[in-house]
């Protein structure tokens, strides 16, 4: 076990010192793109400054005869693009994997300038996180980079599941957590073969009346469970919780659901793997102008925060004022990003004020 005191120590003389707290940047959708794929790699620069964070993927999608084709594509396509504010990031292959090991040394020297944060998939325990840990600060010293790459895991096996809390917390680098439920589903023998969302079958049906009379069926959340213990050991590590990817793309109501059901339990964003589910995850995990309207009107009449006010019939208190200034918060972070929110969060507080 390490000492507490030398947590924050680079793991490699010469690395860059460890960060002490996670930078928030808006990240409501990680759109992934296959840099093997001329057409997709073509895209790249259009696509770019409508995402938040755009992610060249190297493991599931991409097929093993095209696994060093991808890495070279990802080099190229990172040392040529003006990303802007958007984030880089990248999905290596699994450490079980015989190519792991390359794109880590490959990525790091060539573009690790550029890239922001490396996804490791099928995370099983702090240990993967150790290993990935120690070998990034020593492949940032050799390069000569000036700040550290961070990293992100994949719950998608039960044992990652069930180690989520010392995985969040297994390095400074931990950047945040995604849900992987398709493979999570198969390693928990769940017997639904959906990407991702919930299943028909997975339902409560309605008390017998004492009659022929049908009986009301309501289908739950196969997933409510596994994001709301990933959110909670996220939220207890100071990093960030993210759902995973929604497989039906032509379903565009159903992701929908299934990303707000994330985000209102305190997920951050969500895999894109389509265009078109990029406006769904922005729409989705930004806050919408009424709700950021609301917070900054309880705010402002709260004053530091402290005690309780009466606010259209509804009582306020500190507890509140911390949910409140969740929202504002977020919608500041949003707003400094895309003009268009801000415009709408600022005619909708002024709305509410002026009413005062």
């Amino acid at each position: 076990m390490r000492s507490p005191k030398d947590f924050f120590r680079p793991l490699a003389v010469g690395a860059p010192q460890p960060v002490r707290e996670v930078p928030f940047r808006p990240s409501r959708m990680i759109h992934f793109f296959d840099p093997s794929n001329p057409k997709m790699a073509a895209k790249v620069p259009d696509i770019a400054p409508t995402v938040d964070v755009l992610l060249g993927n190297l493991e599931d999608a991409v097929a093993a005869d095209r696994k060093e084709a991808a890495r070279a594509g990802l080099v190229e396509i990172a040392a040529k693009a003006d990303f802007g504010d958007t984030q880089l990031w990248t999905r290596i292959n699994s450490l079980d994997s015989p190519w792991a090991l390359d794109d880590l040394l490959t990525l790091v020297g060539a573009v690790g300038h550029k890239l922001d944060v490396v996804m490791v998939p099928k995370v099983e325990g702090a240990q993967d996180i150790h290993y990935v840990d120690r070998l990034l600060a020593q492949l940032e010293a050799k390069a000569g980079l000036e700040r550290p790459i961070l990293v992100h895991a994949i719950l998608e096996t039960p044992s990652g599941m069930a180690n989520v809390e010392e995985i969040a917390g297994a390095s400074p680098r931990m950047q945040g957590i995604s849900l992987g439920p398709a493979d999570l589903a198969a390693s928990r023998r769940m017997k639904t073969t959906r990407v991702g969302g919930g299943h028909p079958g997975y339902l409560v049906r309605q008390d017998p009346s004492g009659d022929d009379a049908p009986r009301a069926t309501f289908q739950q959340d196969l997933w409510h469970y596994t994001v709301a213990r990933m959110v909670d050991a996220c939220a207890a590590h100071g990093i960030l919780p993210y759902y995973g990817p929604f497989g039906d793309i032509k379903d565009t109501l159903a992701c929908e659901d299934q990303f707000r059901n994330a985000f209102l339990l305190g997920c951050v964003g969500a895999w894109s793997l389509h265009p078109v589910q990029i406006a769904v995850a922005k729409r989705v995990f930004s806050p919408e102008p009424g709700e950021v309207a609301w917070a900054r009107r309880v705010m402002a009449a709260m004053g530091d925060g402290t005690g309780a006010v009466m606010i259209d019939g509804k009582m306020q208190d500190d507890a509140t004022f911390k949910q409140c200034r969740v929202v504002a918060e977020l919608a500041d972070a949003l707003a400094a990003r895309d003009p268009e929110l801000r415009a709408a969060y600022d005619a909708a507080t002024t709305a509410v004020l002026d009413q005062e």
